[in-house]
């Protein structure tokens, strides 16, 4: 069994790229990209790339400082636990930060099996207002189909939890899809729905997953 999850408004309910905007004054313009983007009103990849460039010469410790306050929902290092307790294979499939990712992970002493997620370049202690990695253009069915035959899962044994637009593909491709407070274009493609971790947890027992 393998359960992969989005991050950012899932897992946590930090959004990276608005934490980062904040230490620049940009947030207002980064939160309406990204509504936008998560309504699935334009491309993704175009909204991510939009979001970077307004982070163009922030310096690096700042945006440490801004990746230092991204957290878990409450529950959620509760819920990875239980996974890993249980056998499940867990992965974070995120079109946010793996700086972000891994500082929320530590604070909760919390660890999953994979992190698929993106990078902001660093030149001269400055971030360059580029964004690379594979959950730019490439999608997150992609990623689940690959992680699933790299672990030995058969895909109708795999298990996706989003709740954005750019969770729809994998929401689709996974044998049971669970929608985490899932955004209106978005919810028709879940099996569940479900709004806190204890509730997640409640589902993944019911379905056998635990």
């Amino acid at each position: 069994m393998l359960v992969a999850f989005d991050f950012d408004g899932t897992l946590s309910d930090s959004e990276m790229t608005v934490l980062l905007g904040d230490q620049i004054g940009v947030a207002e313009q980064m939160a309406a990209i990204t509504e936008r983007s998560m309504n699935d009103e334009i491309d993704y990849a175009e909204s991510l790339y939009r979001r970077c460039a307004l982070l163009e010469g922030m310096a690096d410790a700042t945006a440490q400082a801004a990746f230092d306050q991204v957290v878990l929902r409450p529950g959620a290092g509760e819920v990875l636990a239980a996974l890993q307790s249980a056998g499940v294979y867990t992965a974070i499939l995120t079109g946010g930060f793996d700086r972000g990712v891994e500082r929320a992970l530590a604070a909760e002493d919390a660890t999953v099996d994979t992190v698929v997620a993106n990078r902001l370049p660093v030149v001269d202690d400055e971030l360059t207002g580029e964004v690379e990695g594979p959950l730019i253009e490439g999608t997150k069915d992609d990623a689940l189909e690959v992680l699933a035959s790299t672990v030995g899962v058969p895909l109708a044994e795999t298990v996706a939890v989003g709740d954005g637009a750019n969770d729809l593909p994998m929401l689709e491709a996974a044998g049971l899809a669970i929608g985490f407070e899932p955004k209106p274009a978005v919810e028709p493609a879940c099996d569940v729905v479900v709004s806190t971790m204890d509730e997640l947890l409640e589902v993944l027992a019911v379905e056998g997953v635990l």
